[in-house]
């Protein structure tokens, strides 16, 4: 049997195309070709060229960010003890819990990324559902590499200032709310449980 049998197997095909780029993927891709005809139709083809050029000229630019972060959150995921994680932002860590992810969310660097690369290992490390919202609110709320890039820079420090005095009790407000809505969130199952599409349901 030739080693690239493999290729010509149905289930691995639709392993790659579905499972490994997944559905939000394929939407979004229809969704390009869709408005890609509708600036064909009425900016004409020049408008298009040019979108694509800025499209590519920015895949390269994120490209470099993405192998980085995703590289970072990988060796997170080995290197930290998964017991240690689930206790300080875990089902039975509390209040605290959601304080520990917001400080954890306000000092995470980087872009979407890294912030979402990380989200990825603290679920896949037990933490509960309003842990992972306040860490998410925080990055995208508290964030120091915002307030020191763009707030203070942009806007002063006095408007930084404000922002930020406003926006503190979001995260532990979203992850008490969170913890409170009467649904079960779902997640993406760990690979070294054998999952690779299908979710799995939280324990918060």
């Amino acid at each position: 049997m030739s080693r690239f049998a493999y290729l010509s197997d149905p289930a691995w095909r639709r392993a790659v195309l579905v499972d490994g780029f997944g559905k939000g993927f394929w939407g979004f891709a229809a969704a390009a070709v869709v408005t890609g005809i509708a600036c064909w139709a009425i900016k004409g083809q020049e408008a298009v060229a040019d979108a694509i050029i800025n499209d590519g000229a920015l895949l390269v630019d994120l490209m470099p960010r993405v192998v980085v972060a995703l590289s970072i959150a990988a060796l997170i995921w080995f290197l930290l003890p998964r017991d240690r994680i689930s206790g300080l932002v875990g089902t039975e860590s509390g209040f605290a819990g959601l304080l520990i992810a917001t400080a954890a969310g306000a000092v995470t660097p980087g872009g979407p990324a890294s912030a979402y690369a990380l989200l990825a290992v603290l679920a896949g490390s037990g933490a509960d559902r309003g842990a992972m919202v306040a860490y998410i609110t925080s990055w995208a709320t508290l964030g120091l590499q915002r307030i020191l890039v763009w707030d203070v820079p942009f806007m002063g420090a006095e408007f930084a200032f404000l922002r930020v005095l406003v926006s503190l009790p979001l995260p532990v407000l979203a992850g008490m709310l969170a913890r409170q809505l009467p649904f079960e969130l779902r997640i993406k199952d760990d690979p070294d449980h054998g999952g690779t599409s299908d979710s799995r349901p939280s324990r918060a």
